[in-house]
């Protein structure tokens, strides 16, 4: 059970959402990226709103905030209409996470400097979701006894395409000390950090003090603490807005891992297992989508004759006419929009990126 005090009304949450989603192109595109698409669970749900829905019952309402981009806020409002158009914070330029986490721990430090924040990415997948809030539960304790904290997923194979989190010493019930970070392993040094036990994957997921991240911040970006303060003032004198777009491009561009966490003291590490995945690529929605007995995941009625393992996409507007049938073919992705149709082997489905350079080299901008 959660100790649902844990989860009170100085708690916020702040949902990472301004990523591009490249790698599922076509149907990833600037104005409709990866968090805003069904690639995961609910095949009507976009991966933010399951984000949104995960917290709802632990959050209040006006507790959640949604970080994104100019250019998708729109976009991200109309898939969230549970969260009030104030709790958008607009980035007029991409610099990492690190400004990103810094702006909205600022902003929620006006009304409470001493708000709990946890920080999520709007496009993960949660199988388990009472035992993720009984985790989130663990590192909002956490952080209220003023640790930098973060979940560290337990792996279930020897990853390559993930960092990983040392886990120390126990400091608190289900709550380790961090004792490192380690970058994206060899396969080779992944399968020792897993046989070893004490390792995590990074979910890039993060839990702390308003207070306690803002004097972190301070002491190792100073740069970044700079330009916070002067979007502080500039909000005091109702001026936010013109300040944003000349100060947050000028901010440092790094990630909150690199910037922070890899050098603050009191770092911790809430070991969890509830089905996590990234949804880093049209292989890992092919492994999470319901398939038929031989393992493809097709549009209804499709045809599949000596057909294995294949997953197709159809998300034109012509979709609901339209008859799939395939034939003798094995493995593969196939998505299909109204303007494009991708065809790839799953086991090259992180190349899809090669995809996306192509078309920028050959200037179609308005296929990205």
């Amino acid at each position: 059970m959660i100790d649902i005090a844990l989860m009170a009304n100085d708690v916020h949450v702040v949902i990472l959402a301004g990523g591009s989603g490249t790698r599922f192109w076509p149907a990833s595109r600037r104005h409709s990226p990866k968090q805003l698409l069904p690639l995961a669970g609910r095949v009507d749900e976009p991966l933010i709103a399951a984000t949104v829905r995960r917290v709802a019952p632990i959050i209040a309402p006006e507790n959640i905030w949604v970080s994104t981009n100019t250019i998708l806020v729109n976009a991200t409002a109309e898939v969230l209409p549970q969260v009030s158009r104030d709790r958008f914070l607009a980035e007029p330029a991409a610099r990492n996470t690190a400004p990103c986490i810094g702006w909205a721990t600022a902003t929620i430090a006006r009304t409470n400097p001493d708000a709990i924040i946890a920080v999520l990415p709007a496009d993960h997948f949660v199988a388990d979701e009472p035992e993720f809030r009984r985790v989130m539960a663990s590192a909002v304790q956490a952080a209220r006894e003023g640790w930098l904290t973060t979940i560290g997923i337990v792996p279930t194979r020897p990853e390559t395409g993930y960092g990983y989190i040392e886990a120390g010493a126990i400091v608190a019930e289900g709550v380790h000390s961090a004792t490192r970070f380690i970058e994206k392993p060899t396969r080779e040094r992944a399968e020792a950090l897993v046989s070893g036990g004490r390792h995590l994957w990074n979910a890039g997921m993060f839990f702390y003090s308003a207070r306690v991240m803002l004097a972190a911040i301070k002491k190792h970006l100073p740069a970044l603490a700079e330009g916070l303060s002067a979007l502080d003032h500039a909000a005091s004198r109702g001026d936010e807005a013109t300040t944003l777009a000349n100060v947050f491009p000028s901010l440092p561009a790094i990630s909150i891992d690199h910037g922070v966490m890899e050098k603050a003291d009191r770092i911790a590490v809430v070991p969890g297992s509830f089905g996590w995945n990234d949804v880093g690529s049209w292989e890992a929605t092919w492994e999470m989508a319901p398939r038929d007995s031989q393992g493809n995941s097709l549009p209804q009625n499709s045809i599949a004759i000596d057909a294995t393992n294949n997953l197709v996409r159809d998300l034109s507007n012509t979709a609901n006419g339209k008859r799939w049938a395939l034939v003798g073919v094995h493995d593969l992705v196939v998505v299909e929009t109204d303007d494009a149709v991708l065809v790839i082997p799953r086991e090259r489905a992180q190349d899809v990126r090669a995809i996306v350079d192509e078309l920028k080299s050959r200037g179609e901008t308005h296929r990205l």
